[in-house]
Formats: structure tokens, sequence, C-alpha cells
């Protein structure tokens, strides 16, 4: 129960915006995320993939099969949508046996199938209830039971969270995740949390302005972002535009940064990626890296502080559980990685 896209383009009648050259493979048993800025291509793809839009060229694929020229009810696809879309006259067990009822399923055997699918999602004995009587969540629980109750090829979930309470997100996330492992379903989660996305995805895909920018594993794509625009998008960050002056040696606005430079050549422009979390505050003004200057800004996060430093022509970002003040911090070197420059970022002075 494979879901694929093979090069697939479609254009918005009248736009400029659509998904150009998309090519994905997401393997039965397999959730891969789909994050990017608003407007990027996220929901596009989904609906591409629900049957919702149909390509201009390209072919999607279910288990190797093109079903581009496919409506939607063919596909045998489960939905979960932001708004949970319940039908607030029928019972619990009516709403998720709804998609059985449908394909014609004799009643006995779908409300079976609808008690076994809530006991799996953690409403067992709220069968007979009706939806108002419910939490955000637990609607969200009914409608991911209402979504695989007919054994679907795939799971596709559209911003399922969004609505809900950061505590009450993290819960449903895993509960999301320890469903969808249990059915063994490819699945396809378009989010805007990115927390949400790197926290239970086998694959991440980033989107922008229509093409898929980088795929690759959560960590693989927050330490080792392809470019510096997607370094900027996933996580926090600094980055400073810098010149290779040396091997191992860059100068950014900050000051002289020590780092890997291999493969780099003297002269050659850079941009210098360092994660917050990474940088550690300091009393030792003495070494390489270590840099002292004026917090600009202090925000109180609860476990850490962020903290921004004007530094010379420059401002560092760091992140620390500590709590008195922060005049100087340490760059370690390894936490220093070097992407292409790119003049979207920081224009040529």
């Amino acid at each position: 129960m494979s879901l694929s896209f093979e090069r697939v383009n479609f254009l918005y009648p009248g736009a400029r915006a659509g998904i150009f050259d998309a090519t994905l493979s997401i393997e039965r048993g397999e959730l891969v995320a789909v994050i990017g800025a608003s407007g990027s291509g996220k929901t596009t793809l989904l609906r591409l993939l629900a049957g919702f839009l149909k390509p201009d060229s390209g072919r999607v694929l279910i288990d190797g099969r093109d079903v581009g020229a496919e409506p939607p009810e063919a596909r045998h696809l489960g939905v979960v949508f932001q708004s949970y879309a319940l039908f607030p006259h029928m019972r619990l067990w009516e709403n998720v046996a709804y998609p059985l009822r449908v394909r014609g399923v004799a009643r006995e055997e779908r409300e079976r199938r609808a008690l076994d699918m809530l006991r799996r999602v953690g409403m067992g004995g709220r069968e007979n209830d009706l939806p108002a009587s419910l939490s955000g969540g637990q609607q969200q629980r009914v409608a991911l039971a209402r979504a695989l109750v007919f054994e679907p090829r795939g799971l596709l979930l559209d911003e399922p969270l969004s609505a809900l309470d950061a505590s009450l997100r993290m819960e449903m996330r895993d509960e999301i995740l320890r469903v969808q492992r249990g059915a063994g379903v490819a699945a396809l989660l378009v989010t805007h949390d990115q927390e949400e996305a790197l926290s239970i995805a086998d694959k991440v895909v980033v989107m922008s302005k229509g093409r898929l920018a980088q795929i690759g594993a959560p960590r693989d794509l927050y330490e080792a972002p392809a470019t510096a625009e997607i370094a900027a998008f996933v996580g926090q960050s600094n980055l400073w535009p810098g010149v290779v002056v040396a091997p191992g040696l860059i100068e950014a606005p900050i000051g002289r940064l020590a780092c890997v430079t291999k493969g780099r050549a003297v002269g050659e422009a850079v941009i210098a990626l360092a994660r917050p979390e990474r940088l550690a505050p300091t009393d030792d003004t003495g070494g390489s890296n270590v840099f002292c200057g004026e917090s600009v800004a202090d925000r109180y996060l609860g476990p850490v502080r962020r903290v921004d430093l004007k530094v010379a022509r420059g401002v560092v970002r760091l992140e620390t559980h500590l709590r008195g003040a922060v005049r100087c911090v340490r760059i370690p070197p390894e936490s220093i990685r070097l992407l292409d420059a790119d003049p979207r970022l920081f224009p040529p002075e």
C-alpha cells in the first residue's frame, strides 16, 4: 500500500501557483510530513493525492497504479481534516461506521468494526454519545477512527491538530502515530507545526513555491539543511554571511569564526549556520569563537531562555537553561555548518 508522485505538475487556472515536478514515495507503514510556508503547495499536494485535483502532467500512484484520472471515492483513502466534520445527529459508532454504510456493509458488521476502531483510538465505551458531548481531542480521535475503519490504502491528514491547544496537540500526535503504525498504512501529514512534523514523521518534505525543496529524515533535515533558505525555515537558527579567509577560518559580521571549511576555497562567499541550542554562555573570554556583546533580547520560554547578543555588526542567538546575565558566548567550531551563499537572504553589499 504505497502512495507516490512521479514528476507531477499542476497549475491553478489563471494563476502561477501550483505544484512543479513533484516526485515522492510513501511506503506501507511510513508517515511522511509536509511543511512549508503558507502558499508553498502543501495542501495542493494532498488534494492531488486525494483526487480533489487532477494533475496536468505526471503520475499519481497508489500501489503502483496510476489513479490520476480516478475520483476521490475510487481511491480508497482515509482523510482527516482540520475540521472534524462529524455528523452532529449521529452517535459516535454511526459516525465511524458511515464509510462502511456507503460501501454497502451490513449493519451488524459495520457496528462491530466501528466499535473496534473506537476502542483502538481510546474511545471505547462512548459509542452511543453524540459529538457535541466530546472535547476537540476526542472528536479528532473519532475522525481518525472513521478514516481508518474501512481499511484504506492510505491515510491523508490535513492540519489535523491545528485547532487543539498545545498540550493536547502533543498527546494527539503521539496517538495518531500509534494508530497509524497499528494500521500499517502509508500516511501523508500536512502541517504548519514543525515540532509535530519532526517528532513523528519518518520523512519530512519541505516545500517552497510549489517545489519539494528537500526530503529527508527529521534529524538530517534539521542538522543538514540543503540551503540557507531551508535552514532559516526549519527551527531556530543563526545565519551569518561570511567569506573563507583561510583554511578553517571565515570572516563574518560577528568576527572571525573557526570552523570546518573543507571543500571551500579561500575567498569563497558562504553562509554559516549555527543552531542556538548548540551555543553556550561563558564567563571565559579567552580562546577562539568566544564573542561578547550586549543583550538586546531575552525571552523566557519556561525550560529555556532565548537570548540575542549584539556582537560587532551581527547578532548571536543562543538558548540556555541558565538564569544569570549573558554577556559572552562560545560557538563550538563543530556546531557551525557552512552553506552556499544566497543573495536572496543576504544581498551583496
